[in-house]
């Protein structure tokens, strides 16, 4: 099992600590570090700026957002960071959701897997630079011929000569058909909410990607890279009321009420009940009540906790299930010193 540090999107400030963070991780043996993006900071910057102090690391992006960039912008960016880095940047992408997408970005949604599908086209002729980039697709055609154009549109192939012609493109994804596309087209799975109790459901929907003609890859190298909160802890009971709230905010918060994937997620869990419940208590207002509702196996289906030997049995088991990497998340670097021993001995 592989660790991944997770330094997802910033709050209101940068963290800290982040420096701190990162020389502990590439000290104790963790394979990558993540940035993420939301709506506030991105995720190429912090990779390029902090991780100029690495040597060996993967950079990874734990994601990017398709729809804030062009795909020739993304493979610019991911050459860049590719070439800085000595050949160590992993370019993880997700759609989002449609209230950032429409909300933030102002693009439509729809076809969210056909637009995926061309994106990573894009970025992968980019990266091959062996002729102009061009695509007849409708989301992203190049050259632009429609509405507007000059019509002096020329293809064109990167100035800069990529460092490698295959960076790792993982793709997010948490539904069957995102799932399986992420099986026939990228080289990594970014798993939320992953659950090994249902690994013989994803491997169903990974199956059908690897038997599509032209997948790229096979189990044996492909790469599952599962968030999981990972806590070494003697009081088992008091960190999963901790993390309660958390699990109430993404299932009823973060997303809208008629399409949220977290919330369906959960609901493929067997939880449909309990998230219909959370998501009225989280609307209303009544967060208290509605992180009450989560139950103790909402948050140890996709969290490892316990002691020591506990949290070794529970990565076992993940691995056993087909997780190559947990991305864990950090407070502070004695935390990542401690899940080093714990995880990986």
């Amino acid at each position: 099992m592989k660790l991944g540090l997770q330094l997802g999107y910033w709050g209101a400030q940068p963290p800290a600590n982040a420096p701190e963070l990162i020389a502990a991780a590439e000290a104790e043996g963790f394979d990558a570090v993540f940035a993420a993006e939301s709506w506030g900071s991105d995720a190429f910057t912090p990779l390029a700026w902090w991780g100029s102090s690495t040597d060996r690391v993967r950079l990874g992006t734990s994601v990017v957002q398709i729809s804030a960039r062009t795909p020739t912008s993304t493979a610019m960016h991911a050459l860049t960071l590719d070439h800085l880095s000595g050949g160590r940047a992993i370019l993880g992408l997700g759609v989002s959701g449609p209230q950032v997408v429409e909300g933030w970005y102002g693009q439509p949604f729809t076809k969210p897997l056909a637009r995926t599908r061309e994106y990573v086209s894009i970025v992968r002729k980019v990266l091959a630079r062996q002729e102009p980039v061009t695509s007849d697709g409708p989301h992203f055609p190049l050259p632009y011929t429609g509405p507007g154009s000059t019509g002096l549109g020329k293809p064109l192939k990167p100035i800069t000569h990529p460092l490698r012609a295959d960076i790792p493109i993982w793709l997010g994804a948490e539904g069957p058909k995102n799932v399986a596309l992420t099986a026939e087209i990228a080289d990594g799975w970014l798993a939320i909410y992953y659950s090994p109790r249902l690994a013989p459901m994803y491997n169903e929907w990974l199956d059908e990607g690897f038997a599509r003609p032209g997948a790229r890859r096979c189990r044996e190298d492909f790469e599952v890279a599962a968030t999981c909160q990972v806590i070494v802890t003697d009081d088992r009971a008091a960190a999963i009321a901790g993390l309660k709230p958390v699990t109430a905010l993404y299932v009823g918060g973060m997303g809208a009420p008629e399409l949220n994937f977290h919330a369906q997620v959960y609901t493929r869990m067997g939880y449909g009940e309990q998230v219909d419940e959370i998501g009225r208590l989280f609307r209303a207002g009544r967060k208290d009540e509605a992180a009450a509702v989560v139950p103790d196996e909402m948050v140890t289906e996709t969290m490892i906790i316990g002691n020591v030997d506990e949290v070794r049995a529970d990565v076992k088991r993940w691995a056993d299930a087909g997780v190559t990497m947990l991305l864990v998340s950090c407070r502070d670097a004695d935390h990542v010193r401690e899940l080093s021993a714990a995880v990986l001995g």
